[in-house]
């Protein structure tokens, strides 16, 4: 795959994992990724591959470090002797005289409910949508394609149509919709050609599961 020259900007490479028994899985990206088994696999067994989510588990692991911290200075006060925290106090007291259909109590008990929804969803998904996974052709090795560098493919492949000034292409997981300006020709001739070149690029891509194609070919708009 190459890339277009006098565009300054980092490479998005295929995402590579060995799983080779013995061997730690590795992640050949800029971005390193964990690949675990997913309940979405395809027949080759070429799943998602599962974010880290390090910036979710630092925040929870700061929060709870955090209030078992002053939880445990407060124990420790009260244990020599010392009164205890103003803010233990005044929740203890809130909490005992509020009743519970109090509307700081019902906020206080949704966000606690949102947040724990939140971390079961990450708890439960894989993540990383912008990283397609690719056929599996050997069983220790897996391969995953980020969207950006599959929708360039599929650029490069559009622009070598005859006919065609500019094209737009935007990647998603099962669908890729091409949209391109003819300056010349018949619409559906280029269309045709269009069809054609970006089914073979698609097959060429060697993903898992192939998306499906939506081309929309189009005239240059009038200047002025």
């Amino acid at each position: 795959m190459s890339e277009p020259q006098g565009l300054d900007s980092t490479r998005h490479l295929p995402v590579i994992d060995r799983t080779a028994e013995g061997e730690p899985g590795r992640s050949a990206s800029a971005t390193e990724y964990t690949s675990l088994p997913t309940l979405d696999d395809a027949e080759d067994g070429s799943g998602r591959f599962w974010s880290a989510r390090r910036v979710p588990a630092a925040v929870l692991a700061l929060l709870v470090l955090a209030a078992a911290g002053l939880l445990l200075y407060d124990v420790v006060a009260v244990r020599i002797d010392r009164p205890a925290l103003h803010w233990r106090g005044s929740l203890a007291r809130e909490l005992a005289e509020r009743p519970l259909d109090d509307t700081w109590v019902l906020v206080g008990a949704g966000v606690a409910a949102a947040l724990g929804l939140w971390l079961l969803v990450l708890a439960a998904t894989p993540g990383l949508r912008g990283v397609l996974p690719m056929r599996r052709p050997h069983p220790d090795v897996r391969a995953g394609l980020h969207r950006d560098a599959a929708a360039q493919v599929l650029r490069d492949r559009a622009m070598e149509v005859s006919g065609v000034q500019s094209v737009r292409v935007r990647m998603k997981r099962r669908k890729a919709d091409v949209r391109a300006v003819s300056h010349f020709r018949e619409l559906d001739d280029v269309r045709a050609d269009l069809d054609a070149a970006l089914a073979d690029g698609v097959r060429g891509l060697g993903l898992a599961r192939r998306p499906s194609l939506s081309v929309h070919v189009a005239r240059p708009g009038r200047k002025g």
